[in-house]
């Protein structure tokens, strides 16, 4: 399990990717740790001296005139996080779990949030035992903060209510959970509570599960798409550089030399050099153009959500050089929302394009293979209904796509009449993101067993390569079998990552 330096405020995507895949954080730098106890100290300051403070003496939302007096500030705190406990709908997955803990420890630290280090540890020794709060997926409108979420999170993890999923995978009573951690359940302080429940930890994980996932889609659909170009017989052409630096766009540019390098020395293209085709699809030939729109802003979507990841976000601040307590709203997932929108169109995109490959791939009449890419066809159906698989994702990733963050809707007595949608809207990119990586697994398969009809001819060396590690999982299509397991393979090798080398996956640079 991999170890994470945290540098509160300057945590990169790299890291975050490693904690991601299960790393955990052994500690932060003594500087982080003053901060803390400095933010701490202002808000037992700022009780002593009599003032109004929002959240850490009054109401929440609505009631923030309600002020409340010292004998009940423990109360309050308690009350306000189990009150929030509302959420619905199946577990959030361990991966995003331990990001949203992560994220919290990472904002927490920032020594702002007038929280004691006695918070920040209880989450370190979770999150580095690998115990997981069970936390609804559903609930939070992204504004004032993943308040559900995070108020299941903090429960489990402070006062010992809800459950807790321990590393062997069961599945506890919290309090129960904490005991076996050799942990007791902590009462909450001034603001802890709403500290802990403000924020947009959730969603942003959530965008950056989503993000991931969306970068290992789109470095293999790039080799499925070269590995199409070179089944279909299609032209190089449109990759030449000269074309893209005429129009300057970088991600177009990255992309077509990636498809050059992909596509070099290909022994099946060498075969149809001087065939009088003009022109491909645009399935093919626009690839560098919309795959590197693509990457353009996945690249766009990586820097708001490492920004958001380093973010302070709970309400109010505490600045402990004045001892100044700033209300606003950093908890307003707007960053998040719009980011997870991009990630859902770039999604649908990918997946789009691939299915159109595909569709001329199972075409004898575009393709001039055999039709639906087997031998004996009319006896055998080959990929006929695969396609239509993809052709479903296809269009149920574009009714996911509807932009969340068009679709505010107010909440608490209109207190709160905006709000950004992004943890939905980010969850459901998670899901596009996985009929993607079928897609692009279903045109795997399908470029594979083209590429097998031009035996002995070969593709270039790294199409070899990849058209290789399929057919190390899926041998090839003599006639009609049993095909979903073909699929599920394939797609978990997409996901994965595990056919594009980590020295040639152009979408996860910026680390």
């Amino acid at each position: 399990m991999n170890a994470l330096k945290i540098t509160p405020g300057r945590t990169s995507l790299g890291q975050l990717r490693l904690l991601w895949a299960g790393g955990h954080i052994p500690g932060l730098p003594d500087d982080a740790w003053r901060a803390i106890d400095d933010s701490a100290a202002a808000i037992t300051r700022i009780l002593q001296s009599g003032r109004t403070v929002y959240g850490v003496n009054t109401g929440f939302g609505l009631l923030a005139q309600s002020r409340i007096d010292g004998d009940h500030l423990a109360d309050l705190q308690n009350n306000l996080v189990l009150s929030h406990c509302c959420g619905v709908g199946e577990p959030l997955d361990g991966a995003v779990v331990r990001l949203a803990m992560g994220l919290k420890i990472i904002g927490l630290a920032r020594g702002l949030s007038g929280v004691r280090p006695l918070l920040i540890k209880r989450l370190l020794a979770l999150l580095n035992a690998e115990a997981m709060p069970v936390i609804p997926a559903q609930g939070s409108v992204g504004a004032s903060g993943d308040l559900a979420p995070l108020a299941h999170l903090t429960a489990a993890s402070m006062l010992g209510v809800g459950e807790i999923m321990l590393k062997d995978g069961t599945r506890l009573p919290a309090e129960d959970a904490l005991k076996i951690l050799g942990l007791s359940p902590i009462e909450l302080g001034p603001k802890e509570g709403l500290a802990m429940i403000n924020g947009t930890q959730i969603s942003t994980a959530l965008g950056l599960d989503a993000l991931f996932r969306a970068e290992r889609v789109f470095d293999t659909a790039l080799v499925a798409g070269a590995m199409s170009v070179d089944a279909l017989k299609g032209s190089d052409v449109p990759f030449d550089p000269r074309i893209h630096e005429g129009r300057g766009q970088p991600g177009q540019i990255r992309v077509a030399a990636r498809m050059r390098a992909l596509l070099e020395k290909s022994d099946i293209r060498a075969s149809h050099a001087d065939c009088d085709k003009v022109q491909d699809p645009y399935s093919l030939r626009c690839q560098p153009q919309v795959m590197g729109a693509c990457l353009d802003m996945l690249e766009f979507c990586a820097r708001i959500l490492e920004t958001e990841a380093n973010a302070v976000t709970d309400n109010p601040l505490i600045f402990a050089d004045s001892d100044e307590a700033l209300s606003g709203g950093n908890f307003h997932a707007e960053p998040v929302a719009l980011a997870s929108d991009a990630l859902a169109n770039i999604l649908c995109e990918i997946a789009s394009i691939s299915e159109r490959r595909l569709a001329i791939l199972v075409d004898p009449k575009m393709s001039g293979l055999p039709a639906f890419l087997v031998n004996n066809s009319g006896l055998n159906s080959g990929f006929m209904i695969a396609q239509v698989t993809a052709a479903a994702l296809v269009a149920e990733n574009r009714m996911l796509a509807h932009p969340a963050s068009v679709d505010s809707i107010p909440t608490s007595a209109n207190q709160e009449d905006h709000v950004s949608m992004a943890t939905h809207g980010a969850r459901r990119t998670i899901a596009l993101a996985k009929n993607a990586a079928s897609v692009i697994a279903i045109e795997l398969l399908a470029a594979a067993q083209g590429l097998d009809f031009h035996a002995p001819l070969k593709p270039s060396l790294p199409l070899q390569a990849a058209h290789a590690a399929v057919r190390a999982q899926i041998p090839a299509y003599d006639k009609d079998r049993y095909f979903a397991p073909d699929i599920d393979k394939i797609r978990a090798m997409v996901e994965s990552g595990g056919l594009v080398p980590a020295d040639q996956a152009i979408a996860n640079r910026s680390t």
